[in-house]
Parts: C-alpha cells; structure tokens; sequence
C-alpha cells in the first residue's frame, strides 16, 4: 500500500500504511510523479493500478506512454492494445499505439490501424500529419526495398513493383529513380536515359545529370557523359563523387592530365576520398608516372588501409617495372582482403607467369575460373600456359570453349589463342573487340598535311624488342639497308635492355635511336610527332609487353602493323599490314582491318649477313644419332597440339631408328612431351632435346637435321628462315590465318613450293617418303643452297627496296588525301 503526502508540487513516496488510496488518486499520483521527474514512483503506481485491475485503459496507456519515451517501444505496444481494447473511443489511445508501431517501422500495421481508426472517429490534425509520416515512411522503406532488389539481381521484380506504384504516383522521382537504375542495371541504357530525362522535366538536378552522365559512360558514349557530368557541375559545383566521374570519363578518353585534375577536385572537396586517390593513381600510371602513382595509391591505403583496389594497383605498377616479387607481395595483401576478387587473383597469374612460375600461374587461372567460369581472359591465359607446357589433357576439356572465347563482350589478348584454332574471321573479331575495350581514347589531331612531299619520308620503328630477338634478327639487315638519301630512320625502344650485341647493332642503324621505355603511351607519341615522324611501323602488335596505345594516340599519319604480330590488329588506328599475296590472299582481306601493302616476293625481312658459326658441333655432342633421320622441330612449345605431336610420332614409328630433335623451353613441357610420346609406343630417347646456345651456334645445329618439320596453326617464322640459311629443307602445311602461311611464304620465295602440303595427310606422306629417299633429300639441300643466292628471299637489299616502295606509295597516297587502300609492290 501507497500514502502520498502533498507537499506543494512534490509528491513523495512514503511506504506506509497509513491510507488506502483510490485508482484514480493513484492515477493521479503516477501523473503527479512523471511530471515531476520521478519516472520510477510513476511505473509503479501504474503497476499496481493495472494488479488490481488489469484492463484499465488510462493506467495502460500512460505505462505505454512512459515505456516508449524510454525506448522500450516493443514493452510498450501490450499496454496500448490494452488499453484500445478496453476504450476504443479515445484517439489518444490510437495515436500512442499507432506512433510507437510507426517508431518500430512496422509501418504497415500503422498503417492498417490509422484507417480503423478514422472509422471509429478519430479525427485532428495530429491524425493527419501522422498519416501522412506513416505514408512517407511506407513509401522510402518501399524506395529501400526495390533498391535492395536491383543490388540482389532481382531486377524483375523490382520493376514490377515500382511500375504498379507509378499507376498511382505518375509524378514520383524516386520511384522513376528506381525505374531507371533498374533498367541500367540490365542494359537497358536508351530506356533508363529517357527516364532520366523524364525526371528533369519535373525536376532539374545535378544528381539526375549525374546519373545520366554514368549511364552514357557506361554506353561508351565518353563526349556525352562529360557533357552531362559538367552539367551537374554546373548546378552544384561542390559535389566529388561527379568530380570523380567526370575523372574516370576522360581516363577512358585517354585525357589523363584532365583525369589527374578531376581527381583533385574531388579530393579538394572531400580529402578522405579514398576512390578518387585510387584512379589518380591510375591516371597517373598510365601517364608514366609510376611513382607518383604509387604514392597516391598509399594516400588511399592512409585513409582505407583495408582498400583491396589499392594494394592490386600498386601491384600492377609493381609488376610493369619487372619488380614481380614485390608485385605478387601487393597481391597477396589485395587477396587476403577480398579472397574472391578474380581481378585480383587473375593479376597474381599474370605476376606468376611473369616469373616463368607456370604452374602456379596456371593453378592461379584455374581459381579464377572456379569462382566465375565466363571469365573468359582467365580461361585464355590458362589456355595459353598450358600450351606452353603441352598439357594437352587440360586444353582437351575447354576445347568446346576456345572458338567463343573473346568473340562477344568479354575481350581476351588476341595472341592468346591464335595457337588453338586456325580461324582468321575470329581472330579479327577478337582483335576488333580487344581494341576497342583496350583503347577507347580519341588518337591526337593529326598535323596539316604538308603542301610539298619531304626530301627525306621520316619512318620510325616501335619495338619492345631491340636486343637478342628472333625479330631483331629479321630486320637488322633491312634497317641497315634503307637508302638515306630517301627516308631519315628513327627507331623507339619501348621496352627491354638493349646493351647486348644486337641491341648496340640495332642502334648504330638508326640515323636516331630514342630509348622511350620511361615515357608514357601518350609522351612517346607527342614524341614521334614532335620529330616529325610521317610513318610509324609497329614491330610488336599484342606480343608481349605491347605498347599498341602508343599508336591508338597516333604516333604518325601513317601507321604500319609488321613482322612481330603474326595476324590482324583489328584496330582502326593501324593503317597498313606488310603482306605478300601466298601469305593474305586477295580472297581472304576481309580478315585483316588494316590495308595489305603487298611485296612482291615475301613479307619477312632476312638479312643476308647472317654469321653461322664456322664449327658445325657433332651429331654426337648435340646427342643426336650418328647414322639415323633427324627430324627438327625447333618450334616455341605454344606451337605444338596434339593432332601434331601424333603425327610426328607417326612418322617416328614408321621411319626406323629416326628421331626428334626438339626444343628444350621448360621442364613441364618436356616431361609431358616424353609423357605423350611413351603413350604413343616411342621411347623417350627418341625424342632429344637442344639446349638454348648463341645465335650462330645455333644456326650451325641445323646443319645436323635432315628436315625440319613445321607446326600447323603458327607456323616457323624466324625459324623457317633461320633453318633455310643452314640449307635445311623445312615441311609445311598451308592454312588459312597469316600465322598458318608464314613458312608456305617463304618456301615460295625461295623456290620450294615442292615442300608445303594442303592437307595434314599430304604433310605425313611428304615427310615418310622423304625421310625414305635420302637422294631427295639432298637434292632439295643442293637446291636451297643454289636459291639462296638466286632466289629473292634472303636478297635483303632488293626486300628493302621492295619494303621502301611500299612505303612511299602508303605516303603518296596520304599525300594526296585518300584514305588508306590495298598497296602493291611491283617486282
């Protein structure tokens, strides 16, 4: 029992039993107290009242009312329904039950009790003001829901919801907000633009610009999407995230200078925006800038140590200045954060396959796959690994994969699967797609042509390969063989050392050697053009370490894809393939994007200086036999498929005591190589391996072989012209794509036609019965021996003048303002 004692305003809780108060006095009592702060005395005067009487609605209500000031709304909501149940004609009693089921976001429920309510007879402004925060409220948790439907990939229902609410509230932003994004977010990018632009006829806003600004980047219409991000500037120009996407526009432009500023924009605005620190940087490596670029990279790693992007990124600058250990540490650090991130894991094979760790590299590809199978540059690298190391097995179960790889979307490096099919239509489209995604900038305004043709035509060769390489033993001669008196001779390294032998001969043939390997994409091309370069001739095409974006900028009016790429670029910055009609017949230009300039004879440069070391090393100390048939393929083992390894063994079973003289690359390649060949009943010591030796050692072992057997879909290149020099007969099979018809060109040059095959079974006949007959053998020896002084393909001084000719009709027909058209050499 309770005694209150009045004492002015204060009620005091005395604990004794002195008088029996009544419900109300109590009620009263438990008013007295709240009011006055004592929150505690209040509750239990109301509990006791509620003991003695359960359902009274006035004692119910203000317990309620007092539980859902304190927060506990969820204790509060039993006494509310009491006390409705017990009075359902006070509309206080639905105010407090409704406002602490709206407080709760049962919004619903609140919903469904305000239109009771109203029939019972509720009425007031206070009803009407909650009605409309229930409806507000009904409706941003429906704006959340159809968000959250769009983010899971339930695209469809979202919309079906958001459409049925439009039938009611035509004019609702928010509602076309989500109509839009949901359409964008399934590529319906036209109908999500009309939308937005649907909004700005109710409401003008930065953020619709925004919005229409990411939906035109992402339709790859850049000018557009600057267009409307610098609208949104112009409404509110204190907004970083347009700033930023404004930035990531022109790095898609290739304006990295007005990237970097956009970036600082936003960062000026917002300096813990870690995103804007993290494309800067990109912008920044892309400009050459490596180490600023990682030093911004760090600024968003300060400000989000946990960043996954950042740590990749500078794994990528990492891996791009040879530093691969410390690439795959950055890596490592980005995988550990976002263990799942393909990108991520996909770059780590790259560093592996960098540091010739292929199995680790391929294991890293395999990973990638099983987290996202339609991964398709993934799928092609691992391809491409494992025809490095003749995992035959392996490409076997993708090998329904291989012919729509790259040809849709998802663009793969061209060179990765030109050993899996002989396809020239698809390699062109997978060219064309790769080009497109890779080089989206706008190439530099071309300069005025001139009035008056030069004395002199400025060329430059591009290359990442100025040192001891197979296409730096091509054109040496031909470099040194340009008439001066007709063209200036630039050359560009891109990348590489060039301090060997060949590199110091490389640069003593240029009238001006340029080592641009530090420099930018963007800087070397303003660097070709600030020397005045009219034809740019690129040696390494999507070899590795390419630079192709140099020429994407525009290097030179005239750009020329040669000798490093054995196949289409698919890129409408390159103007120009060399090309001879054996190596691009007439019928198949439709699968080169460039103009064919073709030479009379071939398209490879020789040089006829070529030194063969004087000592020609025993069969014995080669481990080769004495007195059986060598068989050589010297091929790269990215060349060799099993359909072409089964041959081989083929002939090594019908042709008694012969061999397989073959390059030793890596360990895997061999053991799977033996591995294949004792499946086929050949014993592993007729296969021999040749060790890598110097250039002119190298050209001597050929003298060994009895002929040389060529791949199918790349054929030898270099190679063949390097087994020619030596006097070896070489075999080959014509195909349909540049790669298939290299050697076939060069036995045509040479007078040979005798030794190139159509089909794969003319190809066995033509090896079993020259390895039977030894008299042919050495007849086709004398004859090479002959034609190669008679013969045009190892004339390096007439294939340079061929080569000039080409040259000055590509700039005479510049000259003259016509655009680039198929070009033939005469003899």
């Amino acid at each position: 029992e309770w005694v209150y004692i009045n004492k002015g305003d204060l009620w005091l809780e005395a604990y004794k039993t002195l008088t029996i108060m009544t419900i109300n006095q109590a009620l009263i009592a438990s008013i007295k107290a709240y009011e006055s702060g004592d929150t505690a005395s209040s509750k239990k005067l109301l509990n006791k009242i509620i003991q003695i009487e359960p359902s009274h609605p006035d004692a119910n209500s203000n317990m309620g009312v007092i539980l859902m000031k304190s927060g506990d709304l969820d204790q509060a909501l039993p006494y509310f329904k009491t006390a409705l149940e017990s009075n359902p004609t006070i509309s206080q009693y639905w105010f407090n039950y409704i406002e602490a089921l709206f407080e709760l976001s049962r919004f619903t429920e609140a919903s469904n009790l305000i239109v009771i309510a109203k029939r019972k007879g509720c009425k007031g402004q206070e009803f009407d003001k909650l009605s409309e925060k229930i409806n507000s409220a009904t409706f941003n948790q429906t704006i959340k829901h159809l968000k959250k439907l769009i983010d899971q990939g339930q695209v469809a229902e979202a919309l079906l919801i958001a459409h049925k609410l439009l039938e009611k509230l035509p004019h609702s932003i928010s509602l076309l907000n989500i109509i839009a994004a949901a359409n964008r977010k399934i590529g319906n990018f036209d109908f999500s633009l009309d939308v937005y632009n649907q909004i700005l006829q109710l409401k003008v806003s930065d953020a619709v610009y925004n919005n229409i600004g990411i939906v035109l980047a992402e339709q790859g219409k850049l000018e557009e999407a600057e267009k409307a991000f610098n609208k949104a500037l112009k409404l509110d120009a204190n907004q970083a995230q347009t700033y930023q996407n404004l930035g990531n526009v022109f790095q898609n432009q290739g304006k990295l200078e007005e990237a970097t500023a956009a970036y600082k924009k936003a960062l000026a605005i917002r300096p813990d925006y870690a995103e804007a620190y993290c494309n800067m940087g990109i912008a920044l490596a892309d400009q050459g800038k490596r180490e600023e670029s990682v030093a911004a990279y760090n600024q968003a790693l300060t400000i989000r140590p946990d960043y996954a992007e950042a740590h990749n990124n500078i794994g990528t600058v990492l891996s791009d200045q040879g530093k691969m250990a410390k690439a795959i540490e950055a890596y490592k650090k980005a995988i550990t954060i976002n263990p799942d991130d393909t990108n991520f894991i996909y770059n780590m094979g790259i560093a592996l396959q960098k540091q010739f760790k292929t199995q680790k590299a391929i294991e890293a590809y395999s990973r990638v796959l099983s987290i996202d199978p339609s991964f398709a540059q993934a799928r092609a690298a691992r391809l491409h690994q494992q025809q490095h190391i003749c995992d035959w097995d392996g490409i076997a179960k993708d090998h329904d994969l291989i012919s729509g790889l790259g040809i849709s979307k998802s663009f793969v490096t061209p060179f990765m699967l030109l050993p899996l099919e002989d396809a020239p239509d698809r390699h062109l489209l997978r060219s064309k797609i790769y080009a497109k995604a890779m080089f989206p900038q706008k190439p530099l305004p071309l300069p005025a042509r001139p009035s008056k043709k030069p004395e002199r035509i400025r060329i430059a060769y591009f290359s990442t390969d100025f040192r001891e390489h197979p296409v730096s033993y091509l054109i040496a001669g031909v470099l040194e063989q340009h008439n001066r008196s007709q063209f200036e001779v630039f050359g560009y390294s891109l990348q590489g050392n060039t301090q060997s032998e060949m590199g110091q001969r490389l640069k003593n043939s240029f009238d001006l050697f340029v080592d641009v390997q530090t420099m930018s994409d963007a800087e070397i091309a303003l660097r070709a053009r600030h020397d005045k370069i009219d034809i740019a001739i690129d040696l390494t095409g999507y070899t590795s370490d390419c630079r192709a974006r140099v020429f994407a900028h525009r290097a030179a009016p005239i750009q020329i894809n040669y000798l490093g790429y054995p196949g289409t670029m698919g890129a409408d910055f390159m103007d120009y393939i060399i090309a001879d009609k054996n190596l691009i017949p007439i019928k198949n230009q439709k699968y080169y994007s460039e103009k064919p300039i073709y030479l009379p004879h071939h398209y490879q440069a020789q040089d006829e200086t070529s030194s063969i070391a004087h000592k020609t090393p025993s069969r014995s100390a080669l481990g080769l036999p004495e007195d059986a048939f060598v068989f050589c393929a010297f091929h790269g083992t990215y060349k060799i498929n099993s359909s072409q390894f089964s041959l081989w063994m083929r002939l090594l079973k019908k042709v008694n005591g012969s061999v397989l003289w073959l390059l030793e690359t890596n360990d895997l390649a061999k053991a799977n190589l033996l591995k294949n060949a004792n499946a086929m009943g050949i014993a592993s010591e007729r296969l021999v391996f040749a060790k890598f030796v110097s250039q002119e050692k190298y050209l001597a072992q050929f003298k060994q072989a009895d002929l040389y057997l060529d791949t199918f879909i790349i054929n030898a290149g270099a190679t063949a012209s390097n087994a020619l020099w030596a006097g070896l007969p070489i075999l080959t099979k014509l195909g349909e794509g540049y790669s298939a018809r290299m050697a076939g060109s060069l036995l045509q040059s040479l007078g040979l036609s005798e030794l190139i095959a159509t089909t794969e079974e003319q190809y066995e006949n033509l090896a079993f019965n020259l390895a039977k007959n030894p008299l042919k053998i050495l007849s086709i020896r004398k004859k090479i021996e002959k034609n190669l002084l008679s013969k045009p393909l190892f004339n390096t001084k007439l294939f340079t003048k061929h080569l000039e000719h080409g040259y000055q009709q590509a700039y005479q027909n510049y000259f003259d303002g016509k655009a680039p058209k198929t070009i033939v050499v005469p003899t």
